[in-house]
């Protein structure tokens, strides 16, 4: 059988070159370790058994005395590396320790998948923390909403909720549209029809 298609369109799609399946897929996967082509279910280093599957991989080795993590080339030992790290004058036992976060009785270890950076102080920070106030930021820029709590003491809606209910208490079961002081209130806009 030749590369793939059928007998009607023999350029459209490719035969799966595993040995066992041979399908013939309209979308074919082009495995960048053998230069294969392969069906959805041998498309993986794993499935197709690629002799190839490392050679996009970067390993790394992790310094045991200041935990650095030192990327290992082709073709030097990992002992090699080490040696060299430890010459270097870069490896630092004081740098072992994990960096965490900056903020009063927070304890959290900063790692890649929980660390923030602050765009205003530039203050590496987790999660918890994230937002300009929940650090107190000192780049902080003062906000509309921050500086009118500000203004009237932080309690701008409970206070008015307060001066509501007292409104209403004074009112002590009294319906204020029947209060007598006709004047006051407008005419309806449409006159009422009544029904003979």
């Amino acid at each position: 059988m030749g590369l793939g298609g059928t007998e009607a369109f023999p350029d459209l799609g490719r035969h799966c070159q595993n040995s066992d399946c041979n399908q013939l897929d309209f979308l074919p996967f082009k495995c960048d370790g053998c230069n294969k082509v392969f069906c959805l279910e041998h498309r993986s280093y794993k499935s197709h058994g690629c002799p190839k599957s490392d050679h996009n991989s970067r390993k790394v080795l992790v310094c045991e005395t200041c935990s650095a993590a030192i990327e290992t080339t082709a073709g030097l030992d990992d002992k090699l590396l080490l040696q060299r790290h430890l010459r270097s004058g870069s490896c630092d036992p004081k740098n072992k320790r994990k960096p965490t976060c900056p903020v009063r009785r927070c304890k959290e270890v900063l790692t890649f998948s929980n660390t923030s950076t602050c765009k205003t102080c530039h203050l590496n920070v987790c999660l918890k923390h994230r937002f300009p106030a929940d650090h107190a930021c000192s780049n902080q820029p003062p906000s509309s909403a921050v500086a009118a709590a500000a203004a009237t003491g932080g309690n701008g809606g409970r206070r008015w909720n307060d001066k509501f209910l007292a409104a209403l208490a004074s009112r002590k079961g009294k319906d204020c549209a029947k209060n007598g002081t006709s004047g006051s209130v407008s005419p309806p806009s449409t006159p009422s029809v009544k029904a003979c």
